[in-house]
C-alpha cells in the first residue's frame, strides 16, 4: 500500500473518482489505532462538506486507486442523542459510501455487536473488524467468525490494531471489497432505515447464542488483580495522584537537562552560524543595528525559547499515551464520578480535564459525546483550568530559574492541585444554574501497555501539531513585543518610555498587588492570544543571549513569592483565544464565553492576590 498526502474534503470527493470509506466503531475499542496503522498516520484535521464538525480523514491508494478515508467520532449507537452520533447519522446522509469498516472490541462483542448490526440494516458495504481479538480468550470469550459473518451479512476478522495480528487479511478483504466495483451508497434519511428496537435485540440474542461462547470460569487475569487495588474504594484516589506526581518528577528531571541540550545547540547555532551569515551584510547606523536586533533578539531568540520546551512536550505526551492508552485514564473517571456527580459533573468530565493536560480545544470539543447540555457547559467553565502543555512549558522554565530542583516537582505537582481545585470550586459554584440529570455510563477496557512504537508516534505527533499549532501565535507574539520593546527607537528599549513599558505601568494599579512587574504583566497580556507566546515575549523583553540568561534575569529581578504569584496568574486566567472561540461555537453563546472570560481572569486575580499578600503578611 502506497500513500499519498492527505487534504481536507471537498464536494468533489464524491464525483472525482475518489472511493469513500468511512471508519465507524465504539469509543475505546482501538479505532484510531487501526486508522493510524491504516493510513500511515498520515491524517489531517477538516471540514466535512454538510457537517458542522471536523473529521479526521486522510487519502492512501489502494491498488492504484484512490481512496479517501474518513475517521468518524467514536459513538455506542446510530440513535443516540448525543452530537457525536449526530455526526455519523448526518455523515452517512449527506456522504455517498463505497465501504463501512467497522471497529469492535471482541472481549466486549455482547455489548458492542449492536453497532453492526444497525449498520447491516443502513444496507451499506461493510467489514467488522474485532479488534484486540489476541485477549479475547483471556476473558473467556470465543468467536466463530464465519458464523458471525453469516449472520451479519459482512466479513468479520479478527485482529490487533496494537500488534499488526490479523491486519493484512484484513486489507486484503478490504481491497477485495472496493475491487467489487460496488457504486457509493447513500442512505437517505438514517431514521427511515432503523430496525425496531427489538428486532435488533433480537437477532443481537440468535448471533450471540450461535456464534459467541463465552466460559463462565474464567481466571483472575491481570485486569481484575489490578482493579482490585487501584479501584480501591480507599486508596484509588491517593493511588491516582500519587502516579500524577511521578508523572511530573519523570518530566521534570528528566526534560530539564533535555531542555538544556537543546537550548545550547540553539546558541551554538546562532554563534557560530546565524551570526556570521549576518555578520556579511552591512549594518551601518541605527537602522542596521535595529534590523539585526530585530533577528537576532526578537524572532530567533523569541521562538527558540520556546522550541527548547519541544522535549518536555515529547516527554509529557508520552505519559499521556501510557495513562490513555494502558486503560487506567477511564478508570480515573470511575474513581472521581462519585466526587463529580456531587458537583452536577460526571466522570468524564474528569476525563476530558485530564486531556486538556495535552490542549484544551480538543479536550472541550471532546464534550459532544455528551447528551445533557447543561452538563457540556458546565465541563467547558471546568476544562480551561487544566493545566495544558503551554503552560506546562512556562512552569518549568520559572521553576528551573527560581526554585531548587528538590523543590521544582513539588511546584509544579502544587499547581496541578490548584487546577483541580479550580475546577472543584467553579464546578460547585455553577452547578446549580446548570443542572445535570444524564446517567453516567462507562466501559473499563482492559490493561494493556502501549508499544513503544505507538508512544513515540502519539509524543511525536503532537509535538509537530504543537509546532504548527503555536508557530502562527509565537512569531505573531514575539514580533510584536519586540516592536513594543524597541519603540519609540529614541529611548531605551524595553524603557518605561517604550510602548511595552507603558503597557506594562498602565497595568501595574491592578497587577502590582499581585507581585506581577510591568515586565511580566506585558507577557500576561499576550498570553491571552496563546500562552507559547509568554516565553518567547519574555526573551525578547529581557533581551537576553540564552535561556539561561533569561533565568539569571528572571531571577534577579522577582523572588520565588512574586514568581508563584505568577505562575498561579498564568494557571487561572484565560487559557488563550483559540480556547475562547471554541467555547463559544460549541456552546453557541457570545454571552456563555464572555462568562468563561470574566471568571477565570477574576478568580486568577484573587487567588494570585490572597497568595501574594498573605505570603508578604507571613514575612516571606
Amino acid at each position: 500500500m502506497t500513500h499519498c498526502n492527505s487534504s481536507n474534503p471537498s464536494s468533489k470527493n464524491t464525483t472525482a473518482g475518489i472511493k469513500q470509506i468511512a471508519v465507524l466503531g465504539m469509543p475505546n475499542t482501538g479505532k484510531s489505532t487501526f486508522f493510524n496503522r491504516f493510513t500511515g498516520a498520515n491524517a489531517s484535521v477538516g471540514n466535512w462538506p454538510g457537517i458542522t464538525v471536523d473529521l479526521m480523514m486522510a487519502k492512501i491508494k489502494i491498488d492504484n486507486q484512490e481512496v479517501q478515508v474518513v475517521d468518524l467520532p467514536g459513538i455506542y449507537d446510530l440513535r443516540g442523542f448525543s452530537e457525536d452520533e449526530a455526526v455519523v447519522r448526518r455523515f452517512f446522509e449527506t456522504t455517498p459510501i463505497h465501504l463501512v469498516i467497522i471497529i469492535l472490541n471482541a472481549t466486549q462483542i455482547d455489548r458492542q455487536i449492536s453497532l453492526a448490526l444497525q449498520v447491516k440494516h443502513l444496507q451499506l458495504s461493510a467489514v467488522l473488524l474485532l479488534n484486540m481479538a489476541d485477549e479475547a480468550p483471556k476473558f473467556g470469550v470465543s468467536i466463530d467468525h464465519d458464523k458471525a459473518s453469516e449472520y451479519l451479512g459482512m466479513s468479520v476478522v479478527p485482529i490487533s490494531a496494537k500488534y499488526g495480528q490479523g491486519y493484512n487479511q484484513a486489507y486484503k478483504i478490504i481491497q477485495e471489497e472496493l475491487a467489487k466495483g460496488n457504486e457509493p451508497f447513500s442512505v437517505g434519511k438514517v431514521e427511515d432505515n432503523f430496525a425496531p428496537e427489538h428486532q435488533i435485540a433480537s437477532e443481537m440474542e440468535t448471533l450471540l447464542q450461535n456464534a459467541v461462547y463465552t466460559s463462565t470460569e474464567v481466571k483472575k487475569n491481570l485486569t481484575s488483580r489490578l482493579d482490585k487495588i487501584l479501584l480501591h474504594p480507599v486508596l484509588g484516589l491517593p493511588i491516582f495522584f500519587g502516579a500524577m506526581y511521578l508523572i511530573f518528577q519523570f518530566i521534570y528531571m528528566l526534560g530539564t537537562p533535555l531542555q538544556g541540550y537543546l537550548g545550547n545547540a540553539l546558541t551554538w547555532f546562532k554563534d557560530n552560524a546565524l551570526e556570521p551569515i549576518l555578520a556579511g551584510f552591512s549594518y551601518q547606523g541605527v537602522w542596521g543595528k535595529f534590523f539585526h536586533d530585530f533577528l537576532i533578539n526578537g524572532i530567533y531568540e523569541g521562538i527558540g525559547t520556546v522550541a527548547t520546551f519541544l522535549p518536555v512536550i515529547f516527554l509529557f505526551f508520552i505519559c499521556m499515551a501510557i495513562l490513555e492508552d494502558s486503560g487506567y485514564l477511564s478508570r480515573s473517571a470511575y474513581l472521581m464520578d462519585a466526587l463529580m456527580e456531587r458537583l452536577g459533573l460526571d466522570g468524564r468530565s474528569f476525563v476530558m480535564s485530564l486531556m486538556g493536560f495535552g490542549c484544551n480545544v480538543p479536550a472541550i470539543m471532546g464534550l459532544r459525546v455528551m447528551r445533557s447540555p447543561s452538563l457540556r457547559l458546565l465541563s467547558m467553565l471546568v476544562i480551561p483550568f487544566s493545566l495544558c502543555s503551554a503552560r506546562l512549558n512556562v512552569f518549568i522554565f520559572m521553576t528551573t530559574a527560581i526554585f531548587t530542583p528538590q523543590q521544582g516537582t513539588k511546584v509544579l505537582f502544587s499547581l496541578y492541585l490548584f487546577s483541580f481545585a479550580a475546577a472543584i470550586l467553579t464546578a460547585a459554584l455553577f452547578q446549580s444554574k446548570y443542572p445535570n440529570k444524564e446517567p453516567f455510563l462507562l466501559e473499563l477496557p482492559p490493561y494493556r501497555f502501549p508499544t513503544f512504537k505507538h508512544m513515540i508516534m502519539r509524543a511525536w505527533r503532537e509535538v509537530i501539531h504543537f509546532m504548527v499549532w503555536s508557530r502562527q501565535f509565537i512569531i505573531f507574539g514575539v514580533v510584536v513585543i519586540w516592536f513594543c520593546n524597541n519603540f519609540p527607537t529614541n529611548v531605551p528599549p524595553a524603557s518605561p518610555q517604550t510602548i511595552s513599558g507603558m503597557i506594562g505601568q498602565f497595568t501595574q494599579p491592578i497587577l502590582q498587588p499581585l507581585g506581577i512587574n510591568p515586565q511580566l504583566a506585558v507577557a500576561l497580556i499576550f498570553g491571552f492570544i496563546a500562552k507559547e507566546i509568554v516565553l518567547g515575549g519574555l526573551a525578547v523583553i529581557y533581551s537576553t543571549q540564552n535561556d539561561a540568561g533569561l533565568a539569571k534575569a528572571i531571577s534577579q529581578q522577582i523572588d520565588w513569592v512574586q514568581a508563584y504569584s505568577f505562575m498561579l496568574f498564568t494557571l487561572l486566567y484565560v487559557p488563550c483565544i483559540s480556547t475562547i472561540t471554541v467555547i463559544k461555537i460549541e456552546s453557541r453563546s457570545v454571552k456563555f464565553a464572555c462568562i468563561s472570560v470574566v471568571w477565570s481572569v477574576g478568580l486568577a486575580w484573587i487567588t494570585s492576590f490572597i497568595f501574594y499578600q498573605s505570603a508578604r503578611a507571613l514575612g516571606f
